[in-house]
């Protein structure tokens, strides 16, 4: 130890995507085959091609996807997927973290898009090596905004627990909600938007390299419950956006320009911004009120483009496009910040960090024979976990 307080570190992300892919123009041409009768299928096709999504990735090829075989059942592919899918990015984002899984305190997992209880949790504490003490806290009603809030409860818990470690995780499937029932605008639109997803990351007590995270917050948009919302019915989820959502914009930028000031910084002047994507309107209007070059939303509009609104792994994804770019310099500010339903936002503030960890070979950094948890427990490092 260095003797100076311990800051905790958003590590490197890691995003995995179903292998099944449908491009901008197969959409167009699955909504023109199914709502050619419908009075706003000119409106939603234009919608459709105006949010820039390029082409998304789903969990069930696009034939399998349009049918709905029960929400019983489409929960079912929910679970199953997610067993196939998540290891793999929580091996990985472990080992951009320098850390094993018996070196992880809590667990945040994030899903608007299926159920379970237990939670995937305790499939992960039980088949992947995390200790039996490990804090489990899902995230299942927060949506887009769960990726922002994921990372701000991991960071609350790293403050009160100085050099714990946590694994935030998110899974979408949001092909899995779509409603063949469902024929407005906003659904013909979400159905050509939203695309499946699964991300992990680390939060370290200390050390690593990342965005040392320095203040979070929340903000609800007074009077907007009703507009980004599920409808839970027998067949299952029914997603509700209301067309007003991309004006909540002029709300949500004072409550960023709030929490900055409070670290006497200007939220129009970052060097880095990692925002939910929930598509170009949301940008575009944000980069207004806030006065901010367009060019720095780059790494959002990218997940967009490529995956589509992938909920709420946006953000961990645009996170991952940063790391890539390999542009950070030491002590560059920045936002995350997710949105979503309530009208929600989850804000985060940091600064680029970078401070190598030795790694034993393993995954683990090499800290000694023993470390001591949040929770009190001390345990050996891993001895043998693979990665993927």
């Amino acid at each position: 130890m260095t003797g100076r307080p311990a800051v905790a570190t958003l590590c490197r992300p890691a995003v995995s995507v179903p292998e099944h892919v449908i491009t901008l123009e197969q959409t167009l041409e699955v909504a023109r085959d199914l709502h050619a009768a419908n009075p706003a299928l000119p409106l939603a096709l234009r919608l459709i091609r105006n949010t820039g999504v390029r082409k998304r990735h789903l969990v069930q090829p696009i034939e399998e996807a349009l049918r709905h075989p029960g929400f019983g059942e489409r929960n079912r592919l929910h679970s199953a997927g997610a067993r196939a899918m998540v290891p793999g990015v929580v091996r990985r984002a472990l080992a951009n973290a320098g850390l094993g899984p018996a070196d992880i305190d809590l667990i945040v997992y994030v899903s608007c898009t299926g159920f379970s209880m237990p939670s995937p949790t305790a499939w992960l504490i039980n088949t992947m090596g995390f200790a039996p003490g490990t804090r489990q806290l899902p995230i299942a009603q927060l949506g887009c905004a769960a990726g922002g809030a994921a990372i701000n409860r991991a960071h609350d818990f790293c403050t009160a627990y100085p050099e714990a470690n946590a694994l935030v995780v998110s899974c979408e499937f949001c092909s899995l909600c779509y409603q063949p029932t469902d024929l407005g605008v906003g659904s013909l639109l979400s159905n050509g938007l939203f695309g499946d997803a699964v991300a992990a990351a680390v939060v370290r007590g200390s050390g690593g390299t990342g965005i040392r995270l320095v203040r979070n917050g929340s903000w609800l948009v007074p009077g907007t419950e009703s507009w980004i919302s599920y409808a839970v019915e027998d067949t299952g989820f029914h997603f509700v956006l209301d067309r007003r959502v991309p004006r909540t914009t002029g709300a949500l930028a004072p409550a960023l320009a709030e929490l900055s000031g409070e670290l006497r910084w200007d939220v129009s002047d970052l060097d880095f911004y990692v925002v939910h994507a929930g598509g170009p309107r949301i940008l575009d209007d944000l980069s207004l009120h806030l006065g901010v070059d367009g060019h720095l939303f780059r790494h959002s509009r990218a997940t967009l483009a490529d995956y589509g609104n992938i909920a709420s792994a946006v953000v961990l994804d645009a996170l991952g496009r940063l790391f890539d770019e390999g542009s950070g310099t030491p002590g560059d500010r920045g936002l995350i910040a997710g949105f979503g339903p309530g009208i929600t936002a989850e804000m985060t503030f940091g600064t680029w960090s970078e401070e190598p960890v030795a790694h034993t070979g393993t995954g683990a950094p090499r800290t000694g024979t023993t470390r001591t948890g949040a929770a009190g427990r001390t345990a050996p490092p891993p001895s043998q976990w693979r990665n993927p």
